[in-house]
């Protein structure tokens, strides 16, 4: 069961980081972008390409991936998301519109690297065994790299002009524009964060395991969860309903094939729902 609380653990800090940026834009944009978990999977293979592909240094790869992830979230929004903005487009138009770039991306991703599973060139390595519970140095990575990024975010929403900008608009759109906020500034700022956190978590993600374009549509699924469960719009409660997804999933294997892990995480959700609507932690 501890090998299942730590792998749950690992997990759970991956569909977190996603789960943050996708309820960041959420509380600020007030929609649920779809795109979100293929804008993950490009972070990923961007990785690839830049470690594999150009042979360059893994973590400058990263930071490659995750910096043009970014860009290409901004550019979206100049292209699409301002201007629906504009036209103060309803919630089921900007849906479609993200169900439609999600599909775009994804199939750009298969022509670019095509359909086959892609695995980053790292050296494999013994884990480090702790009694009957073996921890690998990816898995240590992964946690690592999510508390740095969990107190970023912490970070910048509390104490910086930028952050304090985000939660006025999450409050109140409209009295923030009153306020003198440049609001499109700060939904671009939302993008590059949110987009940043999901790239850094479809590149975690493939530490883990492979990479396939698939991976951000099955993604999606849980990181949906996680934002709902905890509040959705809610950062601090999806980096909560993210561990409690990713605990509940591998301690179901305990009882239930591993193929029911999804529906778990699922059936966790709903039932918290049922009980307290808004979520765990409740909205923004």
């Amino acid at each position: 069961m501890l090998q299942l609380v730590i792998n749950g653990v690992v997990l759970g800090c991956i569909i977190a980081l996603s789960a943050i940026g996708l309820s960041m834009i959420y509380g600020i944009l007030n929609f649920a972008n779809f795109a979100h978990g293929d804008l993950l999977a490009l972070g990923a293979y961007l990785a690839f390409l830049f470690s594999v592909g150009f042979e360059i240094n893994f973590l400058v790869s990263c930071i490659l991936s995750v910096v043009i992830t970014s860009i290409v979230a901004v550019f979206c929004d100049y292209a699409i998301w301002k201007p629906m903005r504009k036209k103060s487009a309803g919630r089921v138009s900007l849906i479609i519109i993200s169900i439609g770039l999600a599909l775009f991306i994804r199939n750009l991703i298969i022509f670019l690297w095509g359909p086959a599973i892609k695995r980053y060139d790292m050296p494999v390595k013994r884990g480090m065994e702790i009694g009957s519970v073996v921890i690998t140095q990816n898995q240590v990575v992964v946690i690592i790299v999510a508390v740095i990024c969990m107190f970023l975010v912490h970070f910048i929403l509390k104490k910086t002009t930028i952050g304090k900008a985000m939660r006025a608009l999450s409050d109140n759109i409209d009295l923030a524009k009153v306020s003198g906020i440049d609001v499109d500034l700060v939904i671009r700022y939302t993008w590059v964060i949110g987009v940043a956190l999901a790239a850094v978590g479809g590149i975690l993600y493939g530490l883990l395991t492979n990479i396939n374009p698939n991976m951000g549509w099955f993604g999606l699924l849980p990181v949906f969860a996680a934002a709902i469960l905890g509040g959705i719009g809610n950062p601090y409660g999806a980096m909560a309903g993210g561990i409690i997804i990713g605990l509940t999933q591998e301690l179901s294997t305990l009882i239930l094939p591993t193929e029911y892990k999804l529906a778990v995480g699922f059936a966790i959700m709903i039932a918290v729902l049922l009980i307290k609507p808004e979520g765990v932690f409740g909205g923004v």
